[in-house]
């Protein structure tokens, strides 16, 4: 395997060909060594970042990482090692440390390679990476900027924790021993900027950011800037609240969370050990019957967007709530052989998921809630997939009459997830799409708040 004399021409230690011919590498030495199947992972990464505060350079990082894994199998046992030396002799003790491994572990009747028929076969292009070329004086100019449009909004912003700029790129390939050879190269980009703001004796923070695949699609360095110093000020002369029961708006960024515990609560780990709240929910009514919620791994340059899973298996678009009932779980192939179903390709997670926007901006959810709270932010690890318990500190902005009245804070959400799910009214259609999660603002109709 002769390292690509192309790498230079995109940034990469190695190409990609080359991660592919390792991979090929390691399960021909696997079979030598007696596996019955195999499956390995090559990955190589770069990248850097740069922080300013106050104006001031605070860090510029670099990173350049790569690593291999591989599990072998001998029948039904498993063994797995791993190693970031590239090297062929550190290969072939990697190699024969699995089996090694293996051979000394029990056998587990659902561990194996995916489903041969299910393995991706005509890989989508879907131009995941796109490449930055931006020299750290340039990034530091653009993390001076943000910062600096963040300090002109309001004279009470006196203090930063910084602004950075990120620029990330990585290759990975995956193979097996039932044929499957696959790989691509993906890129990741951000911006972001954290400000205080001080009055009288009270101080407060937020922050904003912006993240994708293509530079060219991240948002405004100053609108960046800019929207950091506004959370932060409105936040200042935060109240208390009295315990109270309220209709509830969570921002895009906060429900985009709500979305993550409900995936948790359909994921193949936390139903086939029984410790999910939504256990046996098929075809059950999760939601309002107006939701949809549907995975789409295939957008161009979407941040969830792949092409195949960990276990090589295909992709697909697929509905995962469809008028409120839920049509299928998120399971790789290991969890689908425990609950006697098939992968759904989600070995690694979901790709894309997306629930349908009711129409309304954030505004409009507010003059529908009326009166009640709009949650900015949530605090804490008070979420029980187990039981569905959901108790989480927040802030946020009391609301009256569909409009802001003032800030709030020190306070305690709490409900049940099953509760607050079928208790969803709306999405709105400011949709955060900076994550494998996009969501608008969820208004759900009632919840309790604990506060003095």
């Amino acid at each position: 395997m002769a390292e690509s004399l192309t790498k230079q021409q995109h940034g990469f230690d190695y190409d990609l060909g080359y991660l592919q011919g390792m991979v090929h590498e390691i399960l021909k030495q696997a079979a030598e060594l007696g596996a019955s199947a195999a499956e390995a992972a090559v990955s190589s990464q770069n990248g850097y970042s740069v922080t300013v505060r106050k104006g001031e350079v605070e860090t510029i990082e670099y990173n350049r990482d790569k690593g291999l894994g591989l599990t072998v199998y001998f029948g039904q046992c498993k063994g797995s090692a791993s190693t970031t030396d590239f090297k062929p002799a550190a290969v072939r003790q990697t190699v024969q440390a699995a089996c090694d491994i293996a051979r000394y572990t029990t056998a587990d009747e659902y561990a194996g390679l995916a489903d041969a028929a299910l393995l991706a076969k005509d890989i989508p292009q879907l131009d995941l990476y796109q490449p930055w070329p931006l020299e750290p004086e340039q990034a530091i100019a653009l993390a001076q900027r943000c910062e600096a449009a963040g300090f002109a909004v309001d004279k009470r912003i006196n203090n930063s924790e910084g602004a950075y700029v990120g620029t990330h790129s990585g290759q990975r390939v995956y193979g097996n021993s039932l044929g499957f050879v696959g790989g691509y190269a993906s890129s990741s980009h951000s911006l972001g900027c954290t400000l205080i703001a001080a009055e009288h004796d009270e101080m407060q923070r937020d922050h904003w950011y912006s993240q994708s695949r293509n530079p060219q699609t991240l948002e405004d360095v100053e609108s960046i800037g800019r929207k950091a110093g506004q959370r932060t000020v409105q936040r200042l002369n935060a109240r208390k609240l009295s315990t109270c029961k309220v209709p509830v708006v969570f921002s895009a960024d906060v429900a985009r969370g709500l979305m993550g515990h409900f995936v948790r609560a359909v994921s193949g780990g936390a139903l086939y050990r029984q410790s999910s709240f939504l256990l046996d929910s098929l075809g059950q009514q999760i939601f309002p019957d107006f939701v949809q919620m549907d995975e789409r791994p295939h957008i161009p340059q979407g941040l969830g967007s792949a092409p195949f899973d960990n276990d090589g298996v295909a992709t697909r678009p697929r509905k995962l709530i469809e008028k409120g009932l839920l049509q299928g779980y998120v399971l790789d192939s290991y969890a689908a052989r425990h609950l006697g179903m098939q992968t759904t390709g989600n070995a690694g997670g979901v790709h894309n998921l997306h629930i349908n926007s009711t129409g309304q901006s954030l505004a409009d959810l507010l003059k529908d809630m009326g009166r009640g709270l709009l949650i900015t932010e949530v605090m804490g690890q008070g979420v029980n997939i187990v039981t569905g318990d959901y108790s989480r500190g927040a802030s946020g902005f009391w609301v009256e009459h569909g409009e802001i009245q003032y800030a709030v804070e020190e306070f305690t959400l709490a409900g049940k997830l099953r509760d607050m799910f079928q208790g969803l009214q709306a999405v709105g259609n400011d949709v955060d799409r900076r994550g494998n999660l996009l969501t608008g603002s969820w208004l759900i109709d009632n919840m309790t708040v604990a506060g003095n």
